[in-house]
């Protein structure tokens, strides 16, 4: 009973478009549609249930993983029609999951609408390239969108790291490796170590979650590759005050100055409700000019706000800025900006002196010590 339960069930998230499916004992299946969670109309859950679905999807490794460990996160292919990132896991003694799709077809840059100034960074030669935002804001499905844009127009080796594999690129100008913690190598760290020797133009660090991890990042950075990473942070100075934080103090000064010579690039997302149904992505810019990479050299990442408010023709823009524009366009609602932004008072102003006609199209400076 369980295979066929689980492949409807998958069936109806894949044809309604959920991302993701909740199974959890005490009620029905739930779906989370367009960030709403709906029941499926059919019988509430009970222990035998949630066992049987999660032993007819879970491989043996991750079923060990999970008597030893109480959780265990893998994926796998549903029919050709798209694959499911699975986390597994124990509540009140009990077998919970939660299955987030992963759509078959790529995104692109254009269709994401992420900022063009990124096309040519991630041409560079070399270079830290961070997505950052929270979690099911869509860094995974931008970074796919970034590796698949190198894999149309370069012939580059591009090795990604990855718990779990999601998108799965075929090879098409350049060669792509994909590699998954678990199950293709042990840990994020020892993964990146091991790239260096494998000849690759292009790492993708899946999840930069530790001080080595960060710090074997910013090396491969700075010796000719380019390198991407993500982060949960919602702004661009907060993620650069984030790296540096991960360090013991006596090393902050050190890689200040590796960080501001590495990093090219930043971008901060998060996904909106959109009038009228889907979602819609905001995003804040960063790009690292000379003097940005000064203001990181010298501990003055407070001022990063403020050169993003004046950075506009280097491709830069703050995330309440275009959070504020997507709302003049009548895609979100005030409420849904006010929740995602970063400095929701300032943003508040800014709504009520549109409301009454008065827009500052320079935005104040009343935000500079926001970060």
């Amino acid at each position: 009973m369980g295979t066929i339960l689980i492949d409807k069930l998958l069936s109806a998230c894949v044809k309604q478009g959920a991302s993701d499916l909740h199974i959890t004992v005490g009620q029905p299946p739930v779906l989370r549609l367009h960030g709403r969670m709906q029941k499926l109309k059919t019988k509430v859950l009970e222990p035998a249930d949630t066992q049987a679905l999660m032993k007819s999807i879970t491989p043996d490794r991750c079923q060990q993983e999970f008597q030893e460990t109480g959780s265990c996160d893998f994926g796998f292919a549903f029919g050709d029609a798209c694959r499911f990132r699975v986390s597994v896991f124990r509540q009140r003694g009990n077998v919970a999951m939660v299955l987030r799709q992963i759509p078959v077809k790529m995104w692109s840059m254009d269709e994401l609408g992420l900022p063009q100034v990124f096309k040519s960074l991630v041409a560079r030669p070399r270079g830290l390239i961070i997505v950052t935002g929270p979690t099911g804001s869509g860094k995974t499905t931008s970074l796919a969108a970034m590796v698949d844009y190198l894999n149309d127009n370069y012939d580059h080796h591009i090795i990604t790291i990855e718990d779990p594999i999601e998108f799965q690129h075929n090879h098409k100008k350049s060669t792509i490796n994909q590699r998954e913690v678990g199950v293709d190598v042990t840990s994020f760290k020892e993964a990146l170590r091991r790239a260096l020797r494998q000849d690759p133009d292009v790492i993708l660090v899946g999840e930069m979650r530790d001080l080595e991890t960060i710090e074997a990042a910013i090396t491969a950075a700075e010796t000719g590759h380019i390198v991407f990473g993500t982060l949960h942070t919602s702004s661009a100075a907060g993620t650069i005050n984030r790296i540096i934080d991960v360090f013991p103090t006596n090393q902050q000064e050190q890689i200040r100055t590796q960080l501001a010579s590495a990093i090219i690039g930043i971008l901060c997302q998060q996904l909106l409700k959109k009038v009228g149904g889907g979602r819609v992505a905001a995003f804040e810019t960063l790009i690292v000019t000379p003097g940005i990479a000064n203001l990181i050299r010298e501990n003055k990442i407070f001022r990063i706000t403020s050169a993003i408010q004046t950075g506009a023709r280097h491709g830069m823009m703050l995330l309440d800025d275009h959070i504020f524009g997507l709302w003049r366009q009548g895609l979100i609602t005030k409420e849904d900006g006010l929740g995602k932004c970063n400095v929701p008072e300032e943003l508040e102003r800014r709504f009520a002196q549109a409301e009454r006609g008065i827009f500052d199209d320079q935005p104040s400076n009343e935000g500079d010590n926001a970060a």
